[in-house]
């Protein structure tokens, strides 16, 4: 099978910074399903079920940062949170009849949105609803919670920790509290650093810190101060995202898309990045992905038998994406915040018949799982092994995608000292992933996606 020539063809230029790619396809490519075509029991019945991800949704923030364009809606009035949680509960018993008897979890996230905007005693209900509701043993199992500084407060992280949290990722951003307020980040490094401190005292197994690289202002100066501001709590792992600007977010409505400047903000971005890079590595970080690093010998959680690329994803919550064999799936999706409102309101109304089938999504036919898989796999620095592609598909990665790879070898984006049997990126294919993984996609989600209006 040779599946090339559907994904974009070569440019002059390749501009560095184009789609981040954390899932394959992004929901701007999800469509409404036919109801006779999307009840959740006949999608999960004969999926493999024993290594499941568990993912809970929690659409809150305090502030709404000016990068952002995730799902998220700002603050909740006064019952919001607990007839969200009331919907989960109710999406809980659908989702455990859809997936039957047998299903284990191989690990779980909560995710927003800030999960711990949640209340001590709503974090404790979130978590009986996944041990309880779904069957996930949060004790047993790797659990990673996102949260803020001005909600990393010391009962919530007690209540995380006594249940069986591993991993707690703080959104930092920025130890410039200048920088901070040019993101539209409204927080004090002294906070920040009184955050940190609680965390590092309830005694998570991983701490992770999120910077972001590529805001007006920042200079080599002050991204090494970022940089070493973090290293000085000695965090387990560290992601390092690129600023981007998108349609309907705080800094897209002052800036807008426009591309004024825009090859010497890829050039800031790529420089910092490679500082970033390099300034963790020659202090004992190992290279994960483009964005991820992890401090050699920090602890592993366990989850390990959990593969991203064959494994399925069970989400709750109405931004929450799930994943099987045949379809990814999920809510209806928006940026606007008056949208995100009506999208929240009307999944804290359903009943649990409403959450017994799934409402938007992407078919995933043999293409796509070869596209996928791929994907995923060559974004992170290990590579993927040919024959773990060719043992699920039967054919070859290089037969498959003869023009993008011959491509991407073209540029050095592969590692020419890789051997045979691996495709791995080199340093500069890593750099340039949210370039390499667009390229990636099929004509038809491309298609989807710019079609797609935002709002």
């Amino acid at each position: 099978m040779n599946i090339t020539g559907t994904a974009a063809s070569p440019a002059t230029t390749v501009r560095p910074y184009q789609h981040y790619v954390y899932a394959y396809p992004h929901k701007t490519a999800y469509r409404p399903l036919p109801r006779e075509e999307a009840s959740l029991r006949a999608l999960w019945s004969g999926e493999p079920k024993d290594a499941l991800s568990l993912y809970f949704h929690i659409p809150f923030c305090e502030v709404r940062c000016g990068f952002c364009n995730l799902f998220t809606r700002i603050g909740a009035p006064d019952g919001l949170t607990t007839a969200y949680l009331d919907a989960l509960e109710r999406q809980a018993v659908a989702v455990r009849e859809a997936l039957g008897e047998g299903a284990r979890f191989a690990n779980a996230a909560f995710g927003g949105g800030t999960p711990t905007f949640l209340e001590a005693a709503e974090l404790e209900r979130l978590c009986d609803l996944a041990e309880h509701g779904l069957g996930a043993d949060l004790a047993a199992i790797p659990l990673s919670v996102e949260a803020s500084p001005a909600t990393a407060t010391a009962d919530r992280l007690a209540v995380l920790a006594a249940r069986g949290a591993t991993r707690l990722s703080l959104g930092v951003q920025s130890f410039v509290d200048a920088e901070a307020r040019t993101a539209v980040r409204p927080q004090r490094r002294a906070d920040v650093e009184a955050a940190l401190a609680r965390i590092r005292a309830a005694g998570f197994p991983v701490l992770n810190i999120d910077l972001i690289y590529g805001i007006a202002g920042q200079t080599e100066v002050s991204w090494r101060h970022s940089l070493d501001a973090a290293l000085a709590w000695q965090p387990e792992e560290l992601y390092l995202y690129p600023l981007y600007v998108r349609p309907l977010t705080g800094l897209g409505r002052h800036r807008g898309p426009a591309d004024a400047g825009a090859d010497e903000w890829d050039e800031q971005r790529l420089r910092l990045y490679r500082q970033g890079r390099d300034h963790l590595l020659a202090r004992g970080y190992e290279q994960v992905s483009m964005r991820m690093f992890r401090r050699t010998g920090a602890p592993l959680t366990g989850g390990e038998d959990y593969a991203c690329q064959t494994d399925g994803m069970v989400g709750l919550g109405c931004g929450a994406r799930s994943y099987t064999s045949a379809l990814h799936y999920s809510f209806d999706y928006a940026v606007d915040m008056h949208r995100i409102r009506r999208i929240v309101d009307d999944y804290t109304a359903r009943g649990v018949d409403d959450f017994r089938r799934a409402d938007f999504g992407w078919p995933t036919d043999a293409e796509e799982a070869r596209r996928r898989h791929l994907l995923q796999s060559l974004l992170q620095a290990e590579g993927l092994p040919a024959t773990d592609y060719e043992t699920r598909f039967g054919t070859s990665p290089r037969d498959d995608f003869s023009t993008e790879l011959a491509r991407f070898e073209a540029r050095g984006w592969l590692d020419a000292s890789a051997g045979p049997g691996l495709l791995r990126l080199s340093a500069e294919g890593l750099a340039h992933s949210d370039a390499l993984g667009p390229e990636l996609f099929s004509a038809a989600v491309r298609e989807r996606m710019a079609a797609y209006e935002p709002k």
